[in-house]
């Protein structure tokens, strides 16, 4: 690693986060990357595009097998509350979940087996939309992506939690099943003075909520770990008119399918219910679904043991999170895994003060790099 500089890293970090971006739009990301990809030798590099993400590919010297890479490339919703010089440029989005962090590592490890050439191929992945509506799915069923589909892929995701120079990580299940989960109640709207002359969905919306949270309590194992979370509710417009309709928003994450299926059959069954007792119409939008990030058994107990014994660094075998990741259907159908990346800040993922530290760019880069260069020679075999 002594030959490569990290400081440009951390500047292609500042740059991309000054242009956060929403799913399937990150148009001034994509460019960014393709004009730093422009300025590297191309002689061993092949890039495709697939809507706003990014394909490329090394060419090993005697390829036996392809080694992905992926990181995701989007930002969020939210209005940036930190003290950097480079603050998002865009107003009311915000890099809170280490994309640029992630973008600036994949970039790094990129740039060093460009000039540093080893035997098997890799694939860098640059999966757009991974906040949503989720990237990870249809670019895995992709053309371009099935052309050159890699024999094993892993990844990384920043922690907020972990000091710089921590890896945590374990093999099974990383990352929850997600859900989102929408909720429309349609009644009849009236003056509040003659509420028998209107049908409240204010009630009704607030009986349902109380409801919902009786699924996690009462449906599902107390040895399995679920989660349903109403996170917004909108409902009437004035306070002296009764509500005609209500949203609900929220998210549903399980550590099992099963407990996914069965959460979402009791969430039909209580709107029903609901239906029927406020003698309203209910619609359900299950939006964007997320399948768990289980991690290879014998690869991440691979990649743990060489962290362990081959680098200083701190491995840190933690437990699953309840946290999403559309990571998860790479891993459906290419054994890789996924880890943690500790990056020392007091506030959490898609908080609007988060500062990762920078000092993680370089054990990110450090690692992957070691890491693919121990499987490309006398490492885990295929």
């Amino acid at each position: 690693m002594s030959s490569l500089a990290i400081e440009p890293f951390i500047q292609l970090r500042r740059e991309l986060h000054q242009i956060p971006e929403p799913g399937f739009a990150e148009y001034k990301t994509q460019q960014t990357i393709l004009s730093y990809l422009a300025t590297l030798p191309s002689k061993r590099l092949q890039i495709q595009t697939w809507k706003t993400g990014i394909l490329v590919k090394i060419l090993g010297s005697r390829p036996s097998k392809c080694i992905g890479y992926r990181t995701d490339m989007d930002g969020l919703p939210i209005q940036e509350e930190t003290t950097y010089s480079f603050r998002s440029k865009h107003e009311g989005y915000m890099h809170a979940c280490g994309h640029d962090m992630h973008m600036a590592i994949a970039l790094g490890i990129l740039t060093y087996f460009v000039h540093h050439p080893i035997a098997d191929d890799l694939l860098f992945v640059f999966e757009p939309a991974e906040e949503g509506p989720g990237g990870a799915l249809p670019m895995l069923k992709s053309k371009e992506f099935q052309a050159w589909k890699p024999d094993m892929i892993c990844a990384l995701h920043i922690a907020p939690e972990y000091p710089v120079g921590t890896i945590a990580t374990r093999p099974g299940i990383l990352f929850a099943n997600t859900s989102e989960l929408f909720i429309d109640l349609a009644g009849i709207s009236g003056h509040a003075a003659r509420p028998h002359l209107a049908n409240d969905m204010a009630i009704a919306a607030s009986e349902l909520v109380l409801q919902l949270q009786s699924i996690i309590s009462r449906n599902i194992d107390p040895l399995d770990s679920a989660i349903i979370t109403i996170g917004k509710m909108d409902v009437g417009t004035k306070q002296n008119i009764i509500a005609g309709h209500a949203r609900l928003e929220g998210t549903i994450r399980t550590l099992s399918l099963d407990s996914m299926d069965r959460i979402k059959s009791r969430i039909k069954a209580i709107v029903h219910g609901i239906e029927q007792g406020f003698d309203c119409q209910a619609t359900i939008d299950w939006g964007a679904n997320y399948c768990q990030v289980d991690n290879d058994e014998k690869l991440t107990l691979d990649f743990m043991n060489w962290v362990r014994s081959q680098t200083e660094y701190q491995l840190v075998e933690c437990r699953e999170a309840m946290t999403g990741e559309d990571f998860g259907y790479f891993l459906q159908e290419i054994p890789g895994w996924m880890f943690w990346l500790g990056v020392e800040t007091p506030y959490g993922l898609h908080h609007p003060k988060i500062e990762p530290n920078e000092g993680a760019i370089q054990v990110g880069i450090d690692t992957m790099v070691r890491y693919m260069e121990y499987l490309t020679g006398a490492g885990t075999r295929l």
